[in-house]
């Protein structure tokens, strides 16, 4: 049941804008510093871009669960 909701389309796009704001906030935040410097190795990019994991994950569970209990 939670994979046939969290691969719904809506929720899909949910998740990827919130993932998409958030995420670009969270780069900002932790490799600012890094970026204005020009200092961006393999490491640190591949940092970055599992950054964008973690709010599409929380908006995709938060969106499974409301659909879930309003159902």
């Amino acid at each position: 049941m939670f994979w046939a909701i969290a691969s719904r389309r809506d929720v899909v796009i949910r998740a990827m804008k919130t993932a998409t704001l958030v995420g670009v906030v969270l780069i900002g935040i932790n490799h600012g510093d890094a970026l204005l410097a020009g200092s961006i190795d393999t490491t640190r990019l591949a940092k970055m871009l599992l950054t964008f994991a973690v709010p599409y994950c929380v908006s995709t569970w938060s969106s499974v669960g409301a659909i879930k209990s309003a159902s």
